[in-house]
């Protein structure tokens, strides 16, 4: 899937577990990890707002697209996949 879940570059960055980050926004560990390893087909903005809030980052801190197949000598100037 061309969208990446950068979920774990930010818990790394805030130092912070993925218990903690499920009971501080309200969900399950279970349900945290399937959006932080890319297996969810959606995420409801409430989620997205309540993981941006903890956090303290913006929805592109979590959510990039990247091209399928794109390889960095194909990936347009100053972008990498």
């Amino acid at each position: 899937m061309p969208i990446v879940v950068d979920i774990d570059v930010m818990l790394a960055r805030r130092k912070m577990s993925v218990g903690e980050l499920a009971e501080r926004v309200g969900i399950t560990p279970a349900n945290l990890a399937v959006l932080k390893n890319g297996r969810a087909k959606a995420v409801r903005f409430t989620t997205l707002a309540a993981l941006c809030e903890v956090l303290e980052c913006q929805p592109g801190d979590l959510l990039r697209w990247e091209a399928e197949g794109l390889t960095d000598e194909a990936a347009p100037a100053g972008r990498q996949p």
